[in-house]
């Protein structure tokens, strides 16, 4: 296993994870059921929704295989899909410079994204301020549609 700890611009109330060969495009994906379930997806990306729009601190895990669920110790858990073509992953705010994003090596394949969002209720009552958390974890898998495990109230 790899883990990274990042902190991410989270304008909008995302971040993304894409096959640096890919558009980036996630305009459209972001419907109301997307953003309710905090997971937008499309060609080569994925939008991972937040509840401040801040920074944020992101932990990425790369991982051999499966992990175990955790629905406990998470406000908010839910999975999709991620097509890498080529690679690298590019980790980074959606109004980031692309060029200086994080970047981590990942084998071409299919990959599933487990989003397990934690601290939704320590934000201030502006949502400016918080102790919100999100792990975003990465496996090779079979393409699922977006799947929420639980749904926080974020």
């Amino acid at each position: 296993m790899q883990s990274h700890r990042l902190q991410l611009f989270a304008d909008y109330h995302q971040f993304y994870l894409q096959d640096e060969a890919a558009d980036g495009d996630l305009s459209e994906a972001w419907s109301p059921v997307a953003v309710q379930r905090m997971l937008a997806v499309s060609d080569g990306v994925v939008g991972i929704g937040t509840v401040r729009n801040m920074d944020v601190p992101v932990t990425i895990e790369l991982l051999e295989s499966e992990p175990s669920v955790d629905l406990a110790g998470f406000d908010h858990v839910v999975e999709g899909s991620l097509a890498i073509g080529r690679g690298p992953l590019v980790v980074a705010g959606c109004t980031d410079y692309f060029p200086d994003a994080a970047r981590f090596d990942l084998a071409p394949g299919t990959y599933r994204v487990r989003l397990s969002a934690s601290g939704f209720e320590t934000l201030s009552e502006d949502g400016l301020d918080g102790q919100d958390r999100y792990l975003v974890q990465l496996w090779q898998a079979p393409f699922i549609e977006p799947t929420v495990l639980k749904q926080g109230a974020g």
